[in-house]
């Protein structure tokens, strides 16, 4: 199945697309309060898919770019809810296409690291690690992924227990605390 993309942009032609709004993500953010005084239907990020193949195929692969808005809750940078794969042997290709961010990971064992992004970064992703992504320049952060069709996803065990450390602005830059 042939499509384009947008090289500069990240944009995938007939793609399903997906938002993620400051309404969507109670409990994300460390300060609910300043999420909750924001306009609930602000996009903090949309996600674009290539599906070639429905999500479980077994030995298929999924393409997307997620799309993070620039912005702040609090001191905190708009970001990805973040996730585990289901299938937690699986790992992922990330890589930057615009915009300047943070890969956010965090093994099983609640050891949590980040790694700057910048248009042209390949970041892999290892099996057993979650992951998000912040947005911390004043443009929309674009990144491309690569990811089995059959891995899926766990929201539930990050929203349960969040990450062990959060990308805070502290005296004018990123900084994991």
């Amino acid at each position: 199945m042939r499509t384009r993309i947008d090289l500069k942009t990240g944009q995938i032609e007939d793609a399903a697309v997906s938002f993620r709004r400051i309404g969507d993500l109670v409990g994300v953010f460390a300060d609910e309060e300043a999420r909750a005084a924001m306009p609930q239907d602000a996009i903090v990020y949309r996600v674009e898919t290539h599906q070639a193949e429905k999500e479980g195929t077994p030995g298929g692969l999924l393409f997307g770019t997620s799309f993070v808005y620039p912005g702040k809750v609090g001191d905190e940078y708009f970001m990805t809810k973040g996730h585990f794969h289901a299938r937690r042997d699986t790992a992922e290709y990330y890589f930057c296409i615009a915009g300047k961010g943070a890969l956010i990971l965090m093994d099983e064992s609640g050891k949590c690291w980040a790694e700057e992004m910048e248009p042209g970064t390949l970041h892999y992703i290892p099996r057993s690690v979650a992951h998000r992504l912040a947005n911390t320049g004043e443009e929309i952060l674009a990144v491309g992924c690569c990811w089995g069709a059959d891995i899926g996803h766990d929201y539930a065990t990050i929203a349960r227990e969040g990450f062990a450390k959060r990308l805070r602005e502290v005296d004018g830059a990123p900084k994991l605390v």
